[in-house]
């Protein structure tokens, strides 16, 4: 039998979106060490300059205007006003998405973002191309810019997003509730002590993580001085991601806090810093979400943005794993209540234990894989 030839599509170079297609990449890789894998940016092999444009506009609308985010997302009637825009734009696009898939004549197809999903979707109806397409979702909310006709599959997150495609018109045997793709090695058990001597981190002092995501936004200055507050001797982990001015900005600070401060700007290792972390406080990016949920780490949740942080942040907040905070300035007192009552705490943990879907990378590799070779039978 032939080996499978699978394209993995993404739009957001450093995104989870980029690390789900990553970890589904690496899922399949391990079933099946003779798949053909091309994992690419669809902005980049189409149309270079989109990705800038998309991405600069993206941020700048988050930071400066982000209730303009909160009216165009998952708003069906923007996404339908915008149909012809987006149906233009696929079919300049087609003819190098033409070449593509008749060079690498492709088994099956997944995106991990609406766009490409769009663009492979026009592209089968423009075609009539019987190329399985699998719309992986990696957000708890599923917005109208996904919804195609000819995508055969979508991989929701939740039975609740499932429940919602079913709402949008998707036919329910053409939804697989399997989750949102991560790196397997979230799942792995780490050796609490030996990773936190490693990092010069104390054995026996609780530990919070901050994140905010691989841009470093979010009121982390704010956090990390509301935790000064507090009488309780903890540790922090902060990830500062690509924000060069918060990394030099708390360089100086941390000097004069009380509290014990490991200050990165990344790391490789995410899984092992939440793995030695007892709460974490970051932005409710799908992934990120995700991963927090398979390594049963309570969540601190400050300030969400409109959009899928929001929803990404009821989801959670509604099945207890997370708590919802507006005012960064009382992160320190809510920590301060946690650590005074150790089981809810725990309750957190194990919210986020049941909602965890530690398997789905392989879980969405096996369906990529059973899709190709019912192609080529």
């Amino acid at each position: 039998m032939a080996a499978p030839r699978i394209i993995l599509m993404y739009i957001t170079e450093i995104s989870g979106h980029h690390s789900a297609t990553l970890a589904v990449e690496n899922a399949i890789k391990t079933l099946n060490s003779n798949a053909k894998i091309l994992n690419i940016n669809a902005f980049n092999y189409t149309n270079p300059i989109s990705e800038k444009v998309v991405n600069q506009i993206y941020m700048g609308v988050i930071k400066k205007i982000p209730q303009i985010w909160d009216y165009l997302y998952d708003n069906p009637s923007v996404a339908k006003k915008i149909e012809k825009i987006k149906a233009s734009i696929h079919r300049f696009n087609s003819p190098k998405l033409k070449n593509l898939f008749d060079d690498f004549k492709p088994d099956a197809v997944a995106c991990s973002q609406a766009f490409p999903c769009g663009m492979v979707a026009d592209f089968k109806k423009h075609y009539r191309s019987g190329l399985p397409l699998v719309a992986i979702l990696t957000d708890y909310v599923p917005h109208s810019y996904w919804l195609y006709d000819t995508v055969d599959y979508y991989v929701a997150p939740s039975q609740e997003v499932a429940k919602s495609l079913i709402k949008k018109g998707i036919p329910q045997e053409r939804i697989k509730p399997l989750g949102i793709p991560i790196d397997p090695k979230f799942k792995t058990e780490v050796k609490r002590n030996e990773i936190r001597k490693e990092f010069n981190l104390a054995a026996d002092k609780f530990t919070v993580l901050i994140m905010g995501g691989g841009q470093g936004l979010g009121p982390i200055k704010k956090i990390v001085k509301s935790l000064e507050g507090i009488n309780h001797h903890i540790q922090e982990i902060i990830i500062t991601g690509s924000n060069k001015k918060l990394y030099a900005s708390l360089k100086t600070k941390i000097k004069k806090y009380k509290q014990s401060i490991l200050l990165l700007k990344y790391s490789d290792s995410i899984h092992e810093l939440m793995g030695i972390s007892d709460l974490i406080i970051t932005k409710p990016g799908g992934i990120t979400t995700a991963e927090v949920l398979t390594k049963r780490l309570p969540m601190l949740i400050i300030h969400p943005i409109p959009g899928q942080e929001e929803s990404n942040t009821d989801y959670l907040t509604g099945h207890n794993a997370a708590i919802r905070l507006d005012d960064p300035q009382e992160a320190g007192l809510v920590i301060k209540e946690l650590l005074d009552n150790p089981q809810r705490l725990k309750y957190l943990a194990e919210s986020a234990r049941r909602l965890s879907r530690p398997d789905a990378s392989l879980d969405i590799a096996k369906l990529l894989l059973n899709l190709a070779q019912q192609k080529n039978v």
